[in-house]
């Protein structure tokens, strides 16, 4: 992925996501081992997006602009609560091998979508707009330094 800007390294980390979310449902049914890696990969990866927004990118944006009660990031971190809520739903049925879980992945895919399309459209180009070259490059620093233990949990071992 590039480190350019925030808006287009966060957006190619939601295809990537994306990705994997389709790989898991296609395979579920047929190839479950695979299936379940896919499905392994999507969540810790966007435990780790999510980490990344709000231990490194929302606080920035809120000290860079003062919007913090009632300002896109507040809005932006009620919905992750949710996402994490669904991503567990589907998560207990991936460790119970139970591939029904339609009604959940829709559900998910539903928030995703309107949350994914608030941060491109709106939150990410505004980031982009006051962050300032050095801070952009230290906010990518602090992304590949983030230790793992902060969002890969998942699916017990193997």
């Amino acid at each position: 992925m590039t480190e350019s800007m925030i808006q287009d390294y966060f957006e190619e980390d939601h295809d990537r996501l994306d990705k994997l979310f389709t790989s898991f449902q296609t395979l579920k049914r047929s190839d479950y081992p695979k299936a379940k890696e896919a499905f392994k990969q999507f969540k810790m990866g966007l435990q780790r997006h999510i980490v990344w927004e709000e231990d490194l990118l929302f606080p920035i944006w809120e000290r860079k602009t003062g919007l913090t009660e009632g300002g896109p990031t507040q809005v932006m971190r009620m919905e992750h609560r949710q996402i994490g809520e669904l991503l567990e739903a589907i998560h207990e049925k991936v460790k119970e091998q139970n591939p029904e879980s339609d009604q959940e992945e829709e559900r998910l895919q539903a928030v995703l979508a309107s949350h994914n399309m608030k941060e491109e459209r709106i939150l990410y180009p505004a980031i982009d707009k006051v962050l300032e070259d050095g801070e952009r490059v230290s906010l990518f620093k602090a992304m590949k330094e983030m230790p793992s233990e902060r969002y890969a949990v998942c699916c017990g071992h193997g």
